[in-house]
């Protein structure tokens, strides 16, 4: 069997590989797929902090997904109207530079994270799950409402934001941003499991008791997992937005905040690159099995069963011979 830390370099060098591929054999829409791929993969990584490290199971991770994306169609959308989003008691103008919309993206983000933790971590299980639902339905139907930015219909932006020195608007170039960034969590993700931190918030989701006998907080090390998991997917919602050059209010659907937590449990719930396996095999079955029936979900749901039955550490633990992940 291979080992989960070549597998992990093996599983982003491919994909890396295949949009590389595409762009020399000119099939732009094959490096779509693989931004696509990315991204939701980034939200999964966003996820998996929160429910591989702290253990909560949030079905209303799509809130900060859907924030990341208004961020981006609300900024990029007053920016190509030339009207401010604010006039008093100061100026606030839209924009179009990636780097500004990722960092408003990213503190909105942590914000609703943080104040949706406050309020979610005060119960466990599923209590935790239902409170985490009922927040994503809440900003679903707010979203639905919000006839300024387009309501139901959604908000179209038309040029595709822009970041210093690249032409975003060559698909390889807006596919290695997205797998740079992707890179980055992906790292980050491991200094996380491996640190002091990491280490604590692990044995509060084991054994809540023993941590709060060394003094440590086991809400408060879960909330700032949260928040943290709240950030990175909000960001990955920011560069969904801008794939698409489109946000909706099924950007914060609880439809989403099962996709994204599909995509942890294909490839491995507390796996680093186990979030990234089941997003591109989802992207994948979407892909070739959607074109030939738009009840391609049976075959998922197929899937999900066999996974769930009989590799119980998902894909990653069926190629290693793995079932727990070990640090």
């Amino acid at each position: 069997m291979i080992r989960e830390r070549h597998l992990n370099a093996l599983v982003l060098l491919l994909l890396f590989a295949v949009p590389l591929w595409a762009f020399f054999n000119d099939a732009p829409f094959t490096i779509t797929l693989a931004t696509r791929a990315v991204i939701f993969a980034l939200a999964a990584v966003g996820l998996n902090i929160a429910l591989g490290l702290g253990g909560l199971v949030s079905f209303g991770h799509a809130v900060f997904f859907g924030i990341g994306g208004y961020s981006m169609g609300i900024l990029a959308h007053h920016a190509q109207t030339y009207t401010p989003l604010m006039e008093a008691p100061f100026l606030i103008e839209g924009t179009k530079s990636m780097p500004v919309i990722w960092l408003v993206a990213m503190v909105t983000s942590a914000f609703a994270a943080l104040l949706i933790g406050l309020l979610s971590l005060r119960t466990a299980g599923v209590y935790f799950i239902m409170i985490t639902l009922a927040f994503g339905q809440m900003f679903y139907f707010f979203s639905i409402s919000w006839a300024a930015y387009g309501g139901e219909d959604g908000l179209s932006v038309y040029v595709r934001n822009g970041f210093p020195g690249v032409n975003t608007l060559v698909p390889i170039n807006f596919f290695v941003i997205c797998f740079v960034i992707l890179c980055l969590v992906v790292l980050l993700n491991t200094l996380i499991a491996k640190s002091p931190f990491g280490l604590a918030l692990s044995a509060a989701r084991q054994v809540p008791q023993r941590v709060q006998t060394v003094g440590l907080d086991p809400n408060r090390l879960k909330l700032v997992a949260f928040v943290i998991s709240g950030v990175i997917t909000g960001l990955a919602g920011a560069l969904f937005a801008d794939l698409n050059r489109f946000v909706s209010p099924t950007m914060f659907s609880w439809q989403m905040s099962g996709e994204i937590m599909i995509f942890i449990i294909l490839g491995g719930v507390a796996r680093l690159c186990g979030p990234i396996i089941g997003a591109v095999t989802f992207v994948m079955l979407e892909h070739f099995l959607g074109g030939l029936s738009e009840y391609w979900h049976i075959y998922l749901g197929v899937l999900l069963l066999i996974i769930v039955l009989f590799a119980r550490g998902g894909l990653v633990g069926l190629i290693t011979g793995r079932e727990v992940a070990h640090d």
